[in-house]
């Protein structure tokens, strides 16, 4: 059953791999611009925002995007980023869950087996952890949030792996890492 990682558990975590937080008390961070990250899209619906000096990194996802690509997600976390995985939210649990995602966000966290009454209260990015058996419930959940979020982003971590992926509501994944043989197991996947 997945379960809850709290913030500071996350947060040092995360600094111990480079990375900094890019909002205070969220869930959305970066390497530094000195760490040599590579960037991978996978996209659903055509995007004509992408800059063009990215568009050599990005893929694109047929339908059904949410489906798809929440698939891949899983297929790259089992095959190139074994472990436990995290997810959060860019900003917080209490902002998502009264205001951002509010519309289908409590009831995903059910079906995942996460009470969202332990989330709603938190002010900051705690960590809900899947470990590899979760596989089925980890889809659903990724799948349900490409479905559902409007406005927000969530981030997958993949604690020590030196490597994040923003779930973007525009049907997107955004991989970065460090690691050049995890950029190239990503590329293989698509």
């Amino acid at each position: 059953m997945p379960s809850i990682i709290d913030y500071s558990i996350v947060l040092k975590q995360l600094e111990s791999e480079g990375l900094h937080c890019n909002y205070y008390n969220g869930g959305s961070f970066g390497f530094p611009a000195t760490a040599g990250a590579q960037t991978r899209g996978w996209l659903g619906p055509a995007d004509d925002t992408i800059k063009p000096a990215m568009r050599p990194n990005v893929r694109g996802v047929s339908e059904p995007f949410a489906a798809n690509l929440a698939n891949w997600a899983a297929q790259a976390w089992q095959r190139l980023l074994p472990g436990s995985l995290w997810v959060l939210p860019a900003s917080h649990w209490s902002f998502e869950l009264t205001h951002g995602s509010q519309h289908g966000l409590s009831d995903l966290l059910v079906a995942a087996g996460i009470d969202s009454t332990l989330l709603i209260g938190r002010t900051n990015a705690a960590a809900i952890q899947f470990l590899p058996p979760e596989d089925r419930r980890f889809r659903q959940f990724i799948e349900g949030l490409l479905h559902g979020l409007v406005s927000s982003d969530f981030t997958l971590v993949f604690p020590g792996r030196a490597t994040i992926c923003t779930v973007h509501h525009h049907k997107q994944l955004w991989w970065v890492s460090i690691d050049q043989q995890i950029v190239s197991g990503l590329d293989a996947i698509l």
